[in-house]
């Protein structure tokens, strides 16, 4: 084991120190491993971590340039002595070796080789680590994505985050879902809240009997990177008190991802309306997405087009209960 003394120089590491290396998951004199994915992943990690190591200079750490290197970047003894690991364990990392990273780890040796954030992202996922984030505050759409939602007209299309609030909107969109009684108890706009709360008889969601359990599957798996939040805790307990139908599909513990579906809905003004949703995702605003709806046949391609024809401004159900606002 070699230690840095001085900042561009290197001597042998006393003899009576033991190296503070992670312990290996194999010893080191292990053949190579099956074939398979981990192996695949391990290589890729391994030529990550020396193509990102050689474009990183010594002086973009503070390191003063040295003695002339053969190689361009930083040498693994200094990486490993700012990220504060042994310079065997981060040897045998970039040699693909099986071995242990933590988290911690992982961000020190982020920081020192000084990867953005996909590239951070990218570090943790070939590592097979699980990077704890702390909650970000609710993703704020760019304005081309406001555009790109007007252009859609007349197809109603909104950007959600994970936990269903609506966070941008078209006309169209708004004309469907008017939502002056379905904030939550904070004030947001949200689609779920306003699917388990709105009264059967004027809630815009036909076949919800069929869709919600799914809306809820995919917010039990959402949940999951970000059990203990607290925006998250106080949202679903929210829900919980709300709605004994979002309490008994939660108790399920079912998880499923996001997928297109044949939605049903019925507006006042315009009547029946079979949409399939379909879900896009958004470059650089993470855990957000579009909603697309689009007919299903040409008497829904009528009736959309109808829909975007109408004033704004909300309607009144035949029950009489009234819905005023941009969305919900």
């Amino acid at each position: 084991m070699t230690v840095v003394d001085t900042p561009g120089t290197v001597k042998p590491a006393p003899a009576n120190k033991a190296p503070a290396d992670p312990p290996p998951t194999d010893p080191p004199s292990a053949g190579p491993a099956p074939a398979g994915r981990r192996d695949r992943r391990r290589t890729e990690l391994a030529e990550y971590l020396r193509a990102r190591r050689a474009r990183v200079s010594p002086e973009d750490v503070g390191l003063p340039p040295g003695l002339r290197r053969r190689t361009p970047g930083l040498r693994r003894e200094e990486v490993a002595q700012l990220a504060g690991v042994g310079v065997t364990w981060y040897t045998w990392l970039e040699q693909g070796r099986r071995i242990n990273a933590s988290a911690q780890v992982l961000a020190a040796v982020a920081r020192v080789l000084l990867l953005d954030a996909a590239e951070r992202e990218h570090l943790f996922r070939l590592a097979g680590v699980a990077e704890r984030r702390p909650a970000d505050p609710d993703p704020v759409p760019d304005p081309s994505t406001q555009l790109i939602l007007d252009a859609l007209v007349p197809l109603p299309a909104a950007v959600s985050n994970s936990r269903y609030d609506v966070l941008a909107w078209n006309s169209s969109y708004a004309a469907l879902f008017a939502a002056g009684r379905t904030r939550t108890t904070d004030g947001r706009f949200n689609s779920l809240w306003c699917t388990v709360t709105s009264p059967d008889c004027c809630n815009p969601f036909l076949n919800r009997d069929e869709q919600l359990p799914q809306m809820v599957a995919v917010l039990r798996g959402a949940y999951g990177r970000h059990v203990g939040e607290p925006a998250w805790e106080e949202y679903v307990r929210s829900l919980l008190e709300a709605s004994a139908e979002f309490r008994e599909l939660w108790a399920r513990q079912e998880v499923s991802s996001r997928s297109t579906s044949l939605k049903v809905f019925r507006h006042p003004g315009v009547g029946v309306m079979r949409l399939n949703a379909t879900y896009l995702t958004i470059p650089g605003v993470p855990e957000a997405y579009v909603a697309v709806y689009t007919p299903d046949g040409p008497e829904d391609r009528a009736r959309v087009e109808r829909l975007a024809a109408l004033r704004p401004g909300g309607w009144t159900a035949p029950c009489g209960h009234s819905r005023t606002g941009p969305v919900c």
